[in-house]
């Protein structure tokens, strides 16, 4: 799709993910630093906020995936905890909204409210949340109850805690407290509203501590692909975090969500779709394409590539050239070597042979095809191909705009900032400057409590 000059073009939102344990990031690279140290964390989200950018965002580890018996390499760096980082980041920033992973599984609706609520105050209105499910029962030992639930019944779980996380945050009235130094109140029983509640899941009752934030409910960001996940993130989220890479696929995905809203009574800009996407700038196309192999061979070593292919494999596979071809035996059904989250959880016969046919038309070795299906959506070549590209994407309604996942801590994004940033500002396609100062007006969201598509967020 071509825009005229007088056509008004959809406004790019961008977000930052911090660079944390996974495949893309490269914690072994001399220009990386620390991922637990709390400069670095500012120095993203600085980076972030003069970029004008959305959101700065944190994924969250609970468990060390083991592999084969032993603590997979690509966790070992850490991951302080989430919303204590994000906490102390409100007080490092102005206008960057601030976003969080926690886990709807293991987490209670009466302290998710509190913690998330306490954030938007702190942060006068930046809050986010990512909802993400787990059944997985590795992680879960963790956690008193052994943590683990069903597949089919993480989504019923995830459902009811958003429903009382919000019936929570609107149990006081707005306006409320309405303090009176001279009768000596604080706030009156109308001001709070008492809560009875009782679910499959839980049963509480109760005041809520926290007042009405300064967003009403904090942003609610998912991410999940399957159709259970898609109208999950219809039904109850602000933004979806989806990992479609190609434009085809972009818009197949954009358009099928989107469909969902009216069922719910929302309209096409309550929504919006943020796929992770990761970068490589140079000064000139075939710069960046050298910088780009140069990084994923950095990401994907011998190790790693053949670690990746005993997920599926569910077997030893150390004997294995990791630049030679696929193995010529079958994977062990329904055997798993790694504990904790596997990339690649589908039917291992079924990912075998899908490997292997792109291995063989590809002329593919076994860390070639690893780092071909391992990618996330890049955008290679030089800041004005980045641009141009990013723009395509948005205008063309395959995506609303992207988290940017760089590959280095903490300086990945710097580069972007600088180079690509001030184009896509030229082309009238991203702020030069927050024209609010809460997250919902960044995203261009609704109030919880409009019924206007006008009333928007300060």
């Amino acid at each position: 799709m071509t825009l005229s000059g007088n056509e008004i073009r959809k406004q790019i939102h961008l977000a930052a993910h911090f660079p944390g344990v996974n495949n893309t990031t490269v914690w072994a690279d001399p220009e990386s630093r620390s991922q637990v140290d709390f400069s670095s964390f500012v120095h993203l989200a600085e980076t972030a906020e003069r970029g004008k950018f959305d959101f700065f965002f944190l994924a969250e580890g609970l468990r060390l995936r083991e592999h084969r018996g032993r603590i997979h390499d690509l966790d070992v760096v850490g991951r302080p905890d989430t919303l204590t980082v994000l906490e102390a980041l409100a007080g490092a920033t102005t206008h960057l909204g601030l976003a969080g992973t926690i886990n709807t599984t293991f987490n209670e609706p009466y302290e998710l409210a509190k913690q998330f609520a306490t954030l938007d105050h702190l942060s006068d209105g930046r809050a986010a949340w990512n909802l993400v499910t787990s059944s997985d029962a590795f992680t879960g030992e963790n956690f008193r109850r052994g943590g683990f639930l069903e597949h089919s019944q993480r989504y019923v779980r995830a459902e009811e805690v958003v429903d009382v996380v919000r019936q929570l945050w609107d149990s006081w009235r707005a306006g409320a407290p309405a303090i009176d130094r001279q009768k000596g109140t604080f706030a009156t029983d109308t001001d709070i509203a008492p809560f009875d509640i009782h679910t499959t899941q839980f049963d509480i009752d109760g005041r809520f501590e926290v007042p009405r934030s300064p967003q009403g409910h904090p942003v609610l960001l998912q991410a999940g692909d399957s159709d259970e996940g898609r109208e999950f993130g219809a039904a109850k989220a602000d933004a979806i975090f989806s990992r479609h890479g190609t434009l085809e696929e972009g818009r197949a995905f954009y358009t099928d969500v989107k469909s969902r809203l009216a069922k719910y009574g929302r309209t096409y800009n309550d929504l919006k779709i943020l796929p992770a996407a990761t970068f490589v700038l140079g000064d000139t196309r075939e710069e960046a394409h050298e910088n780009a192999r140069r990084i994923r061979l950095q990401q994907v070593g011998p190790r790693t590539a053949i670690a990746f292919l005993e997920q599926v494999w569910g077997k030893d596979l150390s004997t294995y050239d990791p630049d030679g071809p696929l193995p010529d035996i079958e994977p062990e059904d329904n055997v798993n070597i790694t504990r904790g989250r596997v990339r690649h959880a589908k039917d291992p016969l079924a990912v075998a042979k899908e490997w292997r046919a792109k291995a063989v038309a590809e002329n593919l070795s076994i860390r070639e095809l690893i780092i071909e299906v391992t990618a996330r959506q890049q955008f290679i070549g030089t800041p004005a191909d980045v641009a141009a590209e990013i723009d395509e994407y948005v205008q063309t309604d395959a995506s609303d705009g992207f988290i940017l996942v760089p590959h280095l801590t903490p300086g990945g994004l710097d580069e972007f900032v600088d180079k690509v940033v001030p184009l896509l500002q030229e082309r009238g396609s991203f702020r030069t400057e927050y024209e609010g100062t809460t997250l919902r007006s960044h995203l261009g969201l609704r109030h919880p409590h409009s019924t206007s598509e006008g009333v928007r967020a300060s």
